[in-house]
């Protein structure tokens, strides 16, 4: 086995929904569609590099959504991945889109169940093992949606269920209808929102999802504590961040995404990077 197969996981392992394990450093499929998240990659050939590039590297967590491409996603991870070997593909579903940069929320019942059962033939799958509740839609009741993804999980549809983008009363409620395996909140150095929903996560051996982990906001400026960091390390500030976010919690998996090989590597590499407490400390002093 080559070196590089194993990098991701450097990361440390989790099990989601106490049984399926992946390495924690896992991989992001909304950029590898067109601009806007809409449409085919301008440069396909090079999406399909970074997807085969995943195991090669050791990624064995990727999550992608109906709603990036729209469904271009779940497409292109086929094309590359298929059957899947020792990876999870988690998807979501409950959004629409309108056209690039445009996103709405349907979570009716039957557009929850359709969006998963077309997510299955998309990606050639039987069942999926994690599939997400992108939001819950406030236009409908949330006990309607939770109540059909239980219905999914019933049908054998699914086998274990996430939420996206909620809060701590909402995963509570949630719990009530189906056993909640993952939360996907935004979070990273600079976007410390959801620390209150982490803490619910590790309390309930949940795993946390951080989307858009690599930010760092004013952080990554020249002399300032990160950078200062990067440079004794010689990383670049993104993998430090990165590095950061799965020094935080255990269960933390964090999905950076993007449609480039090289990035790919650099961001795969933060798993190898090992902060002192100190270091640690520091950035989180600064990121608060």
């Amino acid at each position: 086995m080559p070196r590089s197969a194993t990098l991701a996981a450097r990361s440390g392992q989790f099990k989601i929904g106490g049984e399926i394990e992946v390495n924690r450093l896992g991989f992001g499929a909304m950029r590898i569609t067109g601009r806007g998240i809409w449409g085919q990659p301008d440069d396909k050939a090079e999406a399909l590099r970074v997807l085969k590039r995943l195991p090669e590297l050791g990624v064995n967590f990727i999550d992608t959504a109906e709603s990036y491409g729209p469904r271009v996603s779940e497409e292109l991870i086929r094309e590359a991945l298929y059957p899947y070997d020792g990876l999870l593909i988690a998807t979501k579903g409950g959004l629409t889109r309108g056209g690039p940069d445009v996103w709405g929320q349907d979570g009716r019942p039957e557009k929850l169940i359709a969006d998963a059962k077309g997510s299955l033939k998309r990606l050639g799958v039987e069942q999926h093992k994690l599939w997400q509740l992108h939001r819950i839609d406030s236009k409908v009741p949330a006990n309607e949606q939770f109540d059909a993804v239980k219905s999914l999980i019933d049908q054998g549809v699914i086998r274990h269920a996430g939420l996206s983008e909620v809060s701590v009363v909402q995963i509570e409620a949630a719990s009530k209808v189906f056993p909640v395996a993952t939360v996907q909140n935004l979070y990273n150095l600079a976007s410390r929102q959801s620390e209150d929903v982490l803490t619910y996560c590790e309390a309930n051996n949940i795993a946390f999802i951080p989307w858009y982990p690599l930010a760092a906001g004013d952080l990554a400026k020249s002399g300032g504590v990160l950078d200062t960091i990067a440079k004794a390390k010689g990383a670049a500030p993104s993998q430090i961040a990165l590095a950061w976010v799965l020094k935080r919690s255990p269960v933390m998996l964090p999905i950076p995404g993007t449609g480039k090989v090289k990035h790919l590597e650099e961001n795969t590499g933060a798993a190898a990077i090992e902060l002192s407490d100190e270091e640690f400390a520091a950035l989180e002093k600064a990121g608060r």
